[in-house]
């Protein structure tokens, strides 16, 4: 199967919800198959959408942040996140995991007792989501039943109906060993974390090049420095600032493959006044200097359309 090339880059919008249509309203679930290490910093970043999405690790090792909870997986390990949940993945190097969304009226038709029954109460229920272990019986049949959806995308003749079928038999393992506390405790109160948290995010996203302290970050969700502090530690696993330098540095990051700027002009557009601290904090989240990184991006882009042109030549 080949890797997904079209699809590696999470657009949101203000709401930090993601923009991309999964498939389409006759059949709303699309499959990814997915090498991390084609997406930007190796990271599917921080998103939510309305379908439900599954993630299967077949290589390397993958760190998920799903709602306020962080976890590392290793390979033959899988993910349920739940509807309107705010996550994101990433990988210190290649990580091959295919991945699907799925809308939750893939599953039954919104009127029907099914969907009311037994899909409705997980999707708004106070579940984030779930790690499939292989080491747990009825986990290690719900990844199994993952791959066999993921197989099933090869088939010419009936993949629709097979991947119904199989996603029937996926939920169905979700259903039953989901527990009774969580089909019970509605996820109100957390939402409404969750949307501050996205305000915070978002306001950060917009004004990055800015000179921005604490206290302008928790005014964006009318709340104390203390309250966004815990918001972000909670979620996120870092604080205001951090997460802040963290986005100047990817923004910075991408001006050094896509153009030709002096490192000093990158850095102030980058939100740094100083451009030997920006070289600093660079090289020690990437582990070279910008005009390392930028040598060796532009390396990986000369190769890679050597590679297109000559594949080219032989088709």
């Amino acid at each position: 199967m080949d890797f997904n090339t079209s699809y590696n880059k999470i657009v949101t919008d203000e709401n930090m919800m993601e923009m991309i249509q999964h498939g389409d309203r006759g059949y709303p679930f699309k499959l990814y198959y997915d090498d991390l290490a084609l997406f930007d910093f190796h990271c599917v970043e921080w998103h939510w959408h309305v379908g439900f999405e599954f993630v299967l690790i077949e290589t390397g090792t993958v760190t998920f942040g799903i709602g306020e909870k962080q976890v590392t997986l290793e390979k033959g390990h899988g993910v349920f996140i739940n509807s309107k949940i705010l996550h994101r993945y990433y990988s210190d190097g290649h990580a091959v995991v295919p991945n699907c969304v799925v809308d939750p009226d893939f599953l039954a038709a919104p009127e029907s007792l099914i969907y009311k029954k037994y899909v409705q109460p997980i999707q708004k229920s106070a579940l984030n989501g779930l790690i499939f272990s292989p080491d747990i019986a009825w986990q290690a049949e719900a990844i199994s039943v993952m791959r066999d959806i993921v197989a099933a995308q090869d088939s010419e003749k009936d993949v629709e109906l097979v991947t119904s079928f199989l996603m029937q038999r996926l939920w169905h393992l979700i259903y039953l060993n989901t527990e009774e506390k969580y089909l019970t405790q509605k996820d109100e109160n957390p939402a409404s974390e969750q949307a501050r948290l996205q305000m915070m995010m978002q306001y950060i996203h917009e004004n990055y090049d800015r000179k921005l302290l604490l206290e302008n970050i928790a005014d964006q969700a009318m709340i104390s420095k203390s309250t966004a502090l815990n918001l972000f530690r909670g979620y996120l696993d870092d604080t205001p600032i951090h997460y802040l330098l963290r986005y100047r540095l990817q923004e910075a990051a991408k001006l050094l493959i896509t153009t030709e700027k002096k490192i000093t002009v990158i850095a102030q557009s980058s939100g740094f006044e100083n451009v030997e601290y920006f070289c600093k904090l660079f090289k020690k989240h990437y582990q070279m200097t910008p005009t390392e990184y930028r040598r060796k991006k532009q390396l990986s882009v000369s190769r890679l359309t050597a590679s297109k042109i000559q594949l080219s030549v032989l088709q």
